[in-house]
């Protein structure tokens, strides 16, 4: 890629996040950015074109698809761009889904920039980009498996916290309440709470859900 831009596609649902990002990233050689896309529908869309090399994509977008779903469909396509997180949030409610969606990086907005110039050239080559917290976060959960929760228990444990009962629960994620009470029991254990007020507290503490 030596003498050739990195072309970059901008997806934020805030005009004044993508014109920062802009302006922060065009200063820096060797990098351009092509696009911007307001939805992470029109970021799927856009980045099939053939043109983009790394995709800048926010999680939480207004309506519709969210940062997640729209990385698994961009990194689904042959030779498609390499997906760069830039989001405010670093729960592992937030990171895992975007990485097991085939994010290669991951940024928290609050980055300086060198850091994001890095990032985005490390994503472009392949590397993997992780903001600190983010990187700090998933070793714990390498190192101690056995108390690390799962993308359904985490998805669980957000919804317990926003207050819906098993019954909710298990409608919003398409699960019989039986499964839900099975997830809250892997959770007590790995959590070593035996309420859901504690589980939430629990959770919350150690950064796994936001607030």
């Amino acid at each position: 890629m030596t003498g050739t831009p990195i072309r970059l596609l901008l997806a934020d649902d805030h005009p004044v996040v993508r014109a920062g990002l802009r302006a922060v990233l065009e200063t820096e050689p060797g990098l351009t950015v092509v696009a911007e896309a307001a939805t992470a529908e029109d970021a799927v869309a856009r980045a099939a074109a053939g043109d983009i090399d790394v995709v800048l994509m926010d999680l939480q977008f207004g309506k519709g698809m969210n940062g997640a779903e729209a990385t698994a469909r961009i990194t689904a396509r042959t030779g498609a761009p390499r997906v760069l997180i830039i989001t405010t949030y670093d729960t592992d409610a937030d990171t895992l889904p975007a990485i097991e969606a085939g994010a290669t990086g991951y940024l928290l907005k609050d980055a300086p920039p060198d850091d994001l110039a890095t990032a985005v050239r490390n994503a472009a080559a392949g590397r993997t980009a992780l903001a600190p917290t983010v990187a700090d976060r998933l070793m714990k959960r390498m190192r101690t498996p056995g108390t690390a929760l799962t993308r359904r228990e985490t998805e669980v444990l957000a919804l317990v916290a926003d207050g819906l009962s098993n019954q909710a629960i298990g409608t919003q994620l398409h699960l019989t309440e039986g499964t839900v009470k099975s997830h809250l029991a892997h959770i007590y254990t790995k959590l070593g709470v035996d309420s859901r007020t504690a589980a939430v507290a629990t959770g919350l503490g150690l950064g796994l859900i936001r607030r």
